[in-house]
């Protein structure tokens, strides 16, 4: 028992001293994988970001165009079975 005693104290500052140590590892290892990174140029980050505006709004207006045909077609159910 008493050796476990004499092992505690040390395996708490190595495990203290370990994680300030992978934290640091793994900010090294980050800032290094950033510096590989290609980034797009401020041209391409318009050319995407207009690309996924105008998909939307043409998704949108898709849809909202195919809510209405619904609507309109179960209205019409029901006004021809006398539903409404």
């Amino acid at each position: 028992m008493v050796e476990n005693l004499k092992e505690a104290p040390g395996k708490a500052l190595k495990g203290v001293t370990g994680w300030f140590g992978n934290l640091r590892n793994f900010l090294v290892e980050v800032r290094n994988e950033l510096k590989r990174v290609t980034w797009p140029s401020r041209k391409e980050v318009y050319a995407t970001t207009m690309v996924v505006i105008v998909t939307s709004v043409f998704f949108g207006v898709y849809l909202w165009g195919l809510d209405q045909l619904f609507e309109r077609s179960v209205l019409s159910l029901f006004r021809y079975f006398g539903a409404q």
